[in-house]
């Protein structure tokens, strides 16, 4: 088997730090390069004694030689439009990467470039090829292409608790694929470290607000993916919510049942059948509503489906951690695959409660 040396970019950063603290109890891979570009320089314990590595590691420049000397694979957790510049020559000096920014979830350049369009006049890019090579890293979706990919791209946080609830009843053609409604609740480290007012003690305690409500830039992720398991174009409605939480994300779901006659028990059986080889996917009983706090720094996720037999609407409940199955644990779970290890090594599934 392959060595398994990871560099993870952007280390100081949410991504990264989360990243890393799953990566030190790891059994298989290891961390053998931190890059950083504001951080550059730095020795590690000056950015974060609160979590130490061996040899206090300097934070490097990302240079794409030094880091393909260091390491077999990358781990990207930067703004969206860097990766663009690292990924060609990480790739072309045979560095596998997987990519935790928006840059290659799309597979047209073009999409991206419509959707990220300030990134996209920051950073020109041409890199059409790789946009159609890289797999979308929906681990329990595309266990065998991951395994077999040079380029993942990681999902975003919405899309992926969006889609573990929708992709099962859109394969098997079970709801309408018109009319579908995303509601979401997030903490504020989906924000990322970086200073915002928004996400400022002061403006988001004690309060709940919708952003993003027309044209938030995952709703079209996630009708990707949702078009692509459908077989047909969809659109849908998506709505955040920022919550004074720090992490965790809840994604209820609502579409249409083709056949009213469905019962939230049959839901329940499908979802369980769709993930019985996903150890990092429970589904509840039906009647148990999952909470955030249930999968706190966890890389589960937790489903639940009611049906409201009044209405015909089937209600898909998906709680997840937004820093770990949202964001770094499922970039580890790739990494594990391209590895050759089961995609769940060295992960969390077990919370700290309350």
């Amino acid at each position: 088997m392959a060595s398994k040396r990871v560099a993870v970019i952007g280390a100081s950063g949410y991504g990264g730090l989360q990243t890393l603290r799953l990566l030190q109890g790891h059994p298989e891979l290891q961390v053998s390069f931190l890059g950083g570009e504001r951080s550059s320089g730095k020795r590690w314990s000056e950015l974060t004694p609160f979590l130490p590595l061996p040899g206090d590691p300097v934070v490097q420049t990302p240079d794409p030689a030094a880091i393909a000397e260091a390491a077999d694979f990358a781990v990207l957790s930067l703004p969206n439009g860097l990766a663009s510049t690292l990924v060609p020559p990480l790739l072309e000096r045979g560095v596998k990467v997987v990519d935790l920014s928006a840059d290659y979830r799309y597979s047209a350049l073009d999409q991206w470039k419509e959707v990220y369009a300030s990134e996209a006049r920051a950073f020109p890019r041409n890199d059409s090829e790789l946009c159609a090579e890289a797999v979308y890293g929906l681990v329990e979706w595309e266990r065998e292409r991951i395994a077999t990919a040079r380029l993942v791209a990681a999902p975003g946080c919405f899309p992926t608790a969006s889609l573990l609830a929708l992709t099962p009843l859109l394969k098997q053609g079970l709801i309408e694929t018109a009319g579908i409604v995303v509601d979401a609740k997030t903490g504020t480290s989906g924000g990322g470290r970086a200073a915002k007012e928004n996400l400022l003690l002061a403006e988001a305690s004690e309060g709940v607000a919708p952003y993003g409500v027309v044209g938030h830039r995952h709703t079209s992720e996630i009708e990707q993916l949702s078009s692509r398991a459908a077989g047909r174009s969809i659109q849908l409605q998506f709505t955040p919510h920022l919550i004074p939480m720090v992490r965790g994300l809840l994604a209820t779901v609502y579409g249409r049942l083709r056949d009213p006659g469905l019962t939230a028990d049959d839901l329940t059986t499908l979802l369980e059948a769709a993930y019985r080889h996903a150890p990092c996917v429970q589904v509840l009983p039906v009647g148990t509503y999952p909470s955030t706090k249930w999968v706190r720094q966890t890389n589960k996720a937790l489903l639940s489906v009611q049906v409201d037999r009044r209405t015909g609407q089937v209600i898909v409940m998906s709680a997840i951690d937004n820093m770990v199955k949202g964001q770094a644990g499922q970039g580890v779970q790739c990494l594990n695959l391209m590895a050759g290890l089961p995609a769940e090594t060295g992960l969390p599934l077990l919370p700290f409660y309350p």
